[in-house]
């Protein structure tokens, strides 16, 4: 079974039905400058990534929605080789400013959305397991007094 532990590289697909993109909606979701992430840890063992994009009329007419999730749909393109999990489905949605946001910074964008929305998966996984050794890491994190900086 191919996944990012065996250092298989992943698959990826599209979303494209309603009932999967409402789904996403009811999952941890994440907003990081021009883009709102949603991300969904499936209950099948299928290892395959699944990415939907979707823009609102908010964001302009059909041309401006167009571009913006041609833009999205080539970030997630070199971003989620990286940071996806397998069995998980994510659906990129654009905000204002997606079409015309420098493309650096729309890759920063994705790239900090898709590392938050990890972590506090994982963080909402040690939380249910032990609330002890929660409080424990987050009072290790705090700065030394005595150390000056």
């Amino acid at each position: 079974m191919p996944d990012a532990m065996s250092g298989a590289p992943l698959r990826f697909e599209r979303l494209r039905k309603r009932p999967d993109f409402l789904l996403a909606a009811k999952a941890p979701a994440l907003s990081r400058g021009a883009v709102f992430i949603q991300m969904r840890k499936r209950d099948d063992e299928d290892p395959v990534v699944r990415v939907g994009f979707t823009a609102t009329k908010k964001i302009g007419g059909a041309v401006e929605r167009n571009r913006a999730k041609r833009r999205l749909r080539e970030a997630a393109r070199l971003v989620l080789p990286l940071h996806a999990r397998p069995s998980h489905d994510y659906v990129f949605i654009a905000r204002g400013g997606t079409g015309s946001r420098e493309w650096g910074r729309l890759l920063d964008d994705v790239k900090s959305a898709l590392i938050s929305l990890a972590a506090e998966h994982d963080g909402a996984k040690v939380s249910r397991s032990s609330s002890g050794a929660s409080s424990k890491a987050v009072s290790s994190q705090q700065p030394d007094p005595t150390v000056s900086g």
